[in-house]
């Protein structure tokens, strides 16, 4: 079982109302128990000479289409259509790449066209590179981190114009 597929399970888990999951696979074993709104996962993974679980806590996933809150008045200076922007944010705690590697180019620039499964990003956790995909279409409006800059999960890293 790879990352991804363990990242698709919490999602599922926070969208039912199972409260905990347990998978053996070989001599991989994963539980995942929801509790209070807060998500553990407990993944048990061979070692050399011997199995040792390895616990990870990981924050609740955000709820597929969060209401904006609506403005009384827009702000001074800012401008009234950044209410209609869509938001690509973290789906884990790691760093953040803007390119494959040094002197590579960006996978996405300010005004470049993205839809839903072009690679926006690479996020480095445990020395894995997670590539982050968009999962919307549209046009990316700003770039809100810098490149090889930590990140937290749920954090905004883009700002996409539908």
């Amino acid at each position: 079982m790879d990352f991804k597929q363990i990242q698709e399970l919490i999602k599922m888990i926070n969208k039912s109302n199972i409260s905990e999951l347990s998978i053996e696979q070989d001599q991989f074993k994963i539980t995942i128990k929801q509790k209070d709104n807060e998500v553990q996962q407990i993944v048990t993974v061979p070692a050399v000479t011997a199995v040792q679980p390895v616990a990870v806590a990981a924050q609740p996933v955000a709820q597929a289409a969060p209401a904006a809150p609506a403005p009384a008045a827009p702000a001074a200076g800012a401008p009234a259509a950044a209410s209609n922007l869509i938001t690509i944010k973290s789906p884990m705690i790691g760093t953040f790449y803007r390119s494959a590697g040094p002197g590579k180019p960006s996978f996405v620039n300010v005004g470049d066209e993205v839809a839903p499964g072009k690679v926006v990003c690479i996020i480095e956790a445990m020395k894995l590179f997670n590539e982050i995909e968009s999962e919307v279409s549209g046009k990316i409006v700003k770039v809100l981190v810098d490149d090889a800059s930590p990140v937290e999960y749920d954090q905004p890293l883009f700002l996409v114009e539908p």
